[in-house]
């Protein structure tokens, strides 16, 4: 069975060392995506998990993380009991917080090896695959159409939904991401949507952090899933406009730093680099 991408084996992998290397407060706890990957024992070694090198994409991660998760809570206690996640991967929502379950439906979309794996993975760890949780399979350059498939999977489209994406517009074509942003355009009233995009690298000035992009583009293209889009706030708040979206706000990492990092005293930092888009029907 295909294992699941190295880049979501990646983010799992850094939200778990997030609770092993950093001080406290921590900013997101999640160390289940660890188990279920069960890397070697010396998985700290890898490069990609140099505690020095790589702390603010680890800083990137568990803050874009802990937005989304702080989102979802909110938007749930207002009512909104349905939540949508665009390119899943090994995300834990649901592993966490087993007392929204009954309440929420979640749907996690993905390749459907990615899933296949996951589920297997799931039953072997003991976390059993509760009713609340639907596993949509979907390849968003295929045309497949997120939204029918979701559909034929109990969506509710007259009820409105969180719908979240994070780390997935960077392996998308321009079409693919506006095919995206239509579709969220065709959800209910009060749909919220969070989508993360990259800044394009040529923004980031300084030369520590311009090494660790440079090792992330190298990383990406030799894993087999390069980095093909990026965009300046304006230009994704522009491409939302144009897919049909009216309230639309940019989130940029400043903002996030001042939310969840003003009282740190470690080293771990959030940089520039991702930023994200936050829309409302």
């Amino acid at each position: 069975m295909k294992e699941p991408d190295h880049t979501a084996v990646r983010v799992s992998l850094w939200r778990a060392l997030h609770l092993i290397v950093d001080e406290k407060p921590y900013i997101f706890h999640d160390n289940i995506g660890l188990k279920l990957i069960s890397p070697n024992v010396d998985w700290q070694k890898r490069p990609d998990m140099d505690v020095a090198n790589t702390s603010a994409f680890r800083a990137s991660i568990v803050a874009r993380s802990r937005f989304v998760d702080d989102l979802v809570i909110e938007q749930f206690e207002k009512g909104v009991d349905q939540y949508v996640i665009l390119g899943a991967g090994l995300d834990t929502f649901v592993q966490r917080h087993q007392e929204l379950c009954p309440q929420m439906t979640i749907y996690e979309i993905d390749q459907v090896d990615t899933q296949l794996w996951k589920k297997k993975r799931l039953e072997e760890t003991g976390y059993h695959i509760p009713d609340c949780l639907k596993f949509v399979p979907v390849n968003f350059e295929e045309k497949q159409g997120w939204l029918d498939q979701l559909k034929k999977n109990g969506f509710d489209v007259t009820k409105p939904a969180v719908v979240v994406s994070t780390g997935v517009t960077q392996y998308l074509t321009i079409d693919a991401i506006m095919d995206t942003l239509k579709m969220f355009s065709k959800l209910a009233k009060g749909s919220r949507l969070a989508l993360t995009f990259l800044l394009p690298f040529e923004n980031i000035k300084k030369q520590d952090e311009r090494k660790e992009v440079d090792e992330a583009e190298k990383g990406a293209k030799a894993g087999g899933t390069p980095l093909i889009s990026f965009f300046t706030p304006s230009e994704m708040l522009a491409l939302a406009e144009e897919a049909g979206l009216k309230d639309v706000t940019h989130l940029s990492s400043i903002d996030l730093k001042e939310k969840y990092f003003r009282e740190r005293k470690d080293q771990l930092m959030l940089q520039g680099g991702e930023d994200f888009i936050i829309a409302t029907i």
